[in-house]
């Protein structure tokens, strides 16, 4: 849980998040959205791999990144649970 919360520190990286929501898209796509390098992309998108929120499958010569939705639903499980703790301070 330690990367993904790594991971989601980062706003470009929380971007990315976004626009994978709407659906899944090469990494050729995701730069056109940044005005950033290609390789700075690159570079937040295996971050985001290693902590498991997107992956990636290979479609002929391009890499499709897709959300994981099942790490973003643990994650947003994770903070409810801390969310309805009855020790929790108001």
């Amino acid at each position: 849980m330690n990367e993904t919360f790594k991971a989601l520190a980062d706003p470009t990286r929380r971007q990315i998040l976004r626009l994978l929501r709407e659906g899944d898209l090469t990494a050729g796509e995701i730069a056109e959205h940044f005005n950033m390098t290609k390789p700075s992309i690159s570079h937040h998108l295996n971050l985001l791999k290693q902590a498991r929120l997107v992956l990636s499958e290979r479609k002929g010569q391009y890499i499709v990144y897709s959300l994981n939705t099942t790490v973003v639903q643990e994650v947003l499980r994770w903070l409810m649970d801390i969310s309805d703790s009855p020790n929790r301070k108001e």
